[in-house]
């Protein structure tokens, strides 16, 4: 049973990177997740005036409850949709001139409605060039706190931006949430939060974050959900593979292991158990229809591997994969068209049906790295495939390429 070591995970690392520069102390973060994105993220805390100190296993960041050492910066986002959106947020409660930029890709990406909800605190934050897109500049004095009204119908991002925030305010921040996508990332916000000492009280739509600052804290980061799913799907399309995840299990703060349930459904053996998760092959994938609102990060994986199941896949509810690294929706449909797998799409959903993907075709990666990892998977049961940007993988896993090679040759 082959044992698969997967790095940490993106969305724990980013926040806890922003928790830990928060906090009132020395933070320690084990066995972070090393990738493009997040080495942004923490470079960016160091232009801010943060010390992050990083070894192989473990970064320590030394907390400043009071914000950036800094009074001006430059910080320069890559491609990291969390950076984008959390370390302006971080800034505002400092107090000094930020200027944040970011790669042409981020720059597409939309930041409209945590901009209003931040300028509807009194924050002075001004875009240069598309209303509501990077570059933008922070002129920050402090967060007085107070009502706000947040729509994170596009992004749940949004929300765990302004909830991180609230205990730098002055006075707590009450958050009125009228449209939520990814639920599951929330939760995970929650719960950090209340590792580092902060406990968040949620009436419906209604967030409560009270002020008085975060608590330093040794933080273990768990491993990535999402990355793992390309592994339990590898297992789940090859009769007889067995794949197990150590570190992942009942208790895992993340969302997307749900995509295992899916997995399930489709007629694949799954034991989750407290501390690690496996899945394996049946020789048996049923079709299905699924509403994938809650784990929408997870939508390419089920999408590559629809074509070998033995009925249509319709995936649900997923407007907001449109709005991602890229169109991830016409990218997955694109390249099964390519592949000659019959495909429709609507607004918010897609529908696959069986087909036998034509070998030697060269997949569209759009830069994304999840549709790469994604027809990886295709690519175990379809001779052949290339893809015009392999590297861009090194955002979440710059070794995905090695670790999955091995995996081919453990079957």
């Amino acid at each position: 049973m082959p044992a698969v070591d997967i790095p940490g995970s993106k969305s724990i690392t980013a926040r806890a990177l922003f928790l830990a520069a928060a906090a009132d102390g020395v933070s320690t973060l084990v066995r972070p997740l090393r990738s493009d994105d997040t080495e942004g993220f923490a470079e960016g805390l160091v232009r801010l005036g943060y010390r992050v100190g990083r070894t192989p296993d473990t970064w320590q960041v030394d907390g400043r409850p009071q914000g950036p050492a800094l009074a001006e910066a430059d910080v320069y986002c890559r491609d990291g949709a969390t950076t984008a959106r959390f370390l302006p947020t971080l800034a505002a409660a400092g107090h000094g001139t930020y200027r944040f930029d970011a790669s042409p890709q981020m720059r597409r990406r939309p930041l409209g409605p945590l901009t209003r909800a931040l300028r509807d605190l009194g924050v002075d934050l001004r875009h240069e060039e598309a209303e509501g897109h990077h570059p933008l500049t922070v002129r920050a004095a402090g967060v007085e706190g107070g009502e706000v009204v947040l729509d994170a119908g596009q992004s749940s991002q949004y929300l765990t931006a302004l909830l991180l925030l609230g205990p730098l305010t002055r006075d707590g921040l009450r958050i009125r949430v009228t449209d939520l996508v990814s639920v599951p990332y929330v939760e995970i916000t929650l719960a950090m939060m209340r590792a580092f000492g902060v406990e968040v009280v949620r009436d419906g739509e209604v967030f409560e974050v009270p002020p008085g600052g975060y608590r330093a804290t040794t933080y273990a980061i768990e491993p990535d959900a999402s990355t793992a799913g390309y592994f339990f799907a590898a297992a789940a399309v090859t009769p007889g593979r067995e794949v197990t995840v150590p570190g992942l299990g009942s208790g895992a703060l993340q969302g997307d292991l749900r995509f295992v349930e899916v997995l399930r459904r489709m007629g694949a053996e799954v034991d989750v158990a407290a501390d690690r998760t496996t899945v394996r092959g049946t020789g048996v994938l049923r079709g299905l229809t699924v509403n994938m609102r809650d784990i929408s990060d997870t939508m390419p994986t089920l999408a590559a591997i629809a074509p070998f199941a033995s009925g249509p896949v319709r995936i649900e509810d997923v407007a907001n994969t449109r709005v991602k690294e890229c169109d991830r929706l016409e990218a997955c449909a694109e390249n099964l068209r390519r592949l000659g797998v019959d495909v429709a799409t609507g607004p918010d959903w897609i529908e696959i049906r069986p087909g036998t993907p034509l070998p030697d075709v060269g997949i569209k990666s759009y830069g994304d790295h999840r549709i790469v990892m994604s027809f990886a998977v295709t690519g175990l049961r379809t001779p052949g495939l290339s893809y015009d940007d392999p590297g861009c993988v090194r955002k979440t896993f710059p070794d995905f390429h090695e670790a999955f090679a091995a995996l081919g040759a453990t079957s």
